[in-house]
């Protein structure tokens, strides 16, 4: 038999779920769901609305539960993040923009989970680069398409400048990603 580097999904480097995988990171997903939800409103320029700088983080955030706590300890983050997220952002953003950011969101985010799982047996930097970089194409399209198509706007400007965005800090966030994950290992029992 030809020894392989794949292992397969039920692998070591998932970690027991502390009590505190879940319940953190679906906060931090909630505060960065409502963020962009009110930032994606503001333009930087023609291109580039300032939601694009913080969406990405969410990914950072699924990726690193998922390589600690597993898949089904990342889903949970996003649907409790997302219920929270898009709550907070029904009281201050626009409805089509929470609508649009919920599906957008809870889809691109499952991917997210999925394609991370079938990859973590790669180099550390291949499942949460390819993942979250799958993810955002998707969320951006599904988001703009949804939130400002027939408005007017220049949502197809602003999906380009946006994904752009999203692209370049998903690779930026691969460095607070392999941080967190190395420092929020869990310590063996004594």
């Amino acid at each position: 038999m030809i020894p392989t580097r794949r292992r397969p999904s039920t692998t070591t480097d998932i970690a027991p779920p502390d009590a505190w995988s879940v319940p953190l990171g679906a906060i931090a997903m909630a505060i960065i769901v409502y963020a962009s939800n009110r930032l994606v409103e503001i333009p930087v320029n023609d291109w580039l609305t300032w939601g694009a700088f913080t969406y990405p983080f969410a990914f950072l955030v699924t990726d690193v539960v998922n390589r600690r706590a597993g898949p089904g300890a990342a889903l949970r983050v996003v649907t409790v993040g997302f219920a929270l997220g898009v709550a907070l952002s029904l009281l201050g953003a626009d409805l089509r923009i929470a609508i649009a950011s919920g599906a957008a969101f809870l889809i691109a985010q499952s991917l997210d989970v999925q394609i991370f799982d079938r990859l973590r047996a790669h180099r550390w930097w291949i499942a949460p680069g390819v993942s979250s970089t799958l993810g955002s194409v998707l969320d951006t399209l599904l988001f703009f398409g949804i939130a400002f198509a027939g408005t007017g706007l220049p949502w197809g400007q602003w999906a380009l400048g946006d994904l752009a965005v999203k692209l370049a800090m998903v690779w930026v966030a691969l460095l607070p990603y392999r941080w967190l994950v190395g420092h929020l290992a869990p310590r063996p029992a004594h």
